[in-house]
């Protein structure tokens, strides 16, 4: 909601130029509004000042002011106060399923992949505030991390506590992860629904063919954008566990299995998108984005005050004021 102030003819204002010529017509004139007689000498005369001839401007004093009070009239002042209300008609279920596999650790994203993942959907979501957003992660199997909610601080911090673990099977189970996503959608009532399947390998694990998912997908109405990510070529990942428990790297070749990724794509209606690095993931979650807008409906009340009614009056009173001054207090004068 917004208060503003304006005047809806302010052309008008160009008529206060008027004024100064009115001043300088009324001194030019002055002389010839007060009668005169001629005579020879004044030593007859008591000399001294009257003090309501000194006043007589005052009269015309006023009717400027009354003239000026009628053209900030004229230009109608008014506070215009503005109420906007949105209403979202068309809402879009989201569920981002993302790999978690060891290979997500590899450091050819900065920091590594699983970190530059977290920091773009952790954007992707904060753009989409009239949305419910769900969260699954697979590695050998997959489940459900957040359910589709509006809540996204709850989403916030679930991405954020994201990390690799080994309390899930080791693998890349992508139809599983998949199929957990569709899911998810299956009974929702929401007119879009999508899914944006993420990963870095190939389906090596799961008991679910991705093709079958992918069906299970079109069958629900549910829109896939797949995306692969990892550079192209070598990239250093996690190839042991040393003693201490943390990973050993080295040079690994990038395998995605992206002819799969494209056919989902291609057979749910949605696209297919390959991340070598941190800008062009944010880029493809940006174009998602775009892809995937939410239709809102905006209605704007707006209330106007209008005040050239004060100055109306006042100017009134000011040329009332003038004329019983006029014929009262300086008749004598006139």
């Amino acid at each position: 909601m917004g208060s503003n102030f304006e005047f809806v003819n302010p052309q008008l204002f160009w008529l206060f130029l008027l004024l100064p010529v009115l001043v300088l017509w009324y001194l030019w004139k002055r002389k010839q509004q007060t009668a005169t007689l001629r005579i020879s000498s004044i030593q007859g005369f008591k000399t001294g000042k009257n003090w309501l001839a000194q006043l007589k401007p005052i009269l015309f004093a006023l009717r400027l002011l009354a003239l000026s009070a009628i053209i900030v009239a004229m230009a109608r002042p008014r506070t215009v106060d503005e109420t906007t209300k949105t209403k979202t008609t068309r809402g879009i279920d989201i569920v981002m399923a993302m790999d978690l596999s060891a290979s997500m650790l590899a450091r050819d994203l900065k920091p590594n992949r699983l970190e530059a993942l977290k920091t773009t959907v952790a954007k992707f979501i904060q753009g989409r505030p009239n949305d419910r957003i769900g969260l699954v992660e697979y590695a050998g199997e997959s489940y459900t991390r957040t359910p589709l909610t509006s809540d996204k601080n709850l989403l916030l911090s679930s991405i954020k506590s994201m990390e690799y673990n080994t309390t899930i099977e080791g693998g890349t189970a992508i139809g599983s992860g998949l199929a957990t996503a569709v899911n998810r959608l299956k009974d929702s009532r929401a007119k879009s629904k999508v899914i944006i399947l993420l990963t870095d390998g190939v389906n090596n694990s799961g008991f679910i063919d991705p093709k079958i998912a992918s069906e299970l997908a079109v069958e629900f109405g549910i829109k896939v954008y797949t995306i692969g990510i990892g550079s192209n070529g070598m990239a250093m990942s996690p190839i042991a566990i040393r003693p201490d428990g943390g990973f050993q790297y080295g040079n690994v070749q990038v395998e995605i299995d992206e002819q799969l990724m494209k056919d989902i794509a291609d057979r749910t209606g949605g696209q297919y998108f390959r991340a070598t690095d941190n800008e062009k993931l944010e880029k493809i979650y940006e174009e998602i984005n775009k892809l995937e807008k939410t239709d809102i409906e905006e209605f704007k009340y707006t209330n106007y005050n209008e005040m050239f009614r004060f100055w109306v009056i006042l100017g009134l009173i000011l040329i009332g004021l003038e004329f019983i001054l006029r014929i009262t207090l300086f008749k004598g004068f006139l």
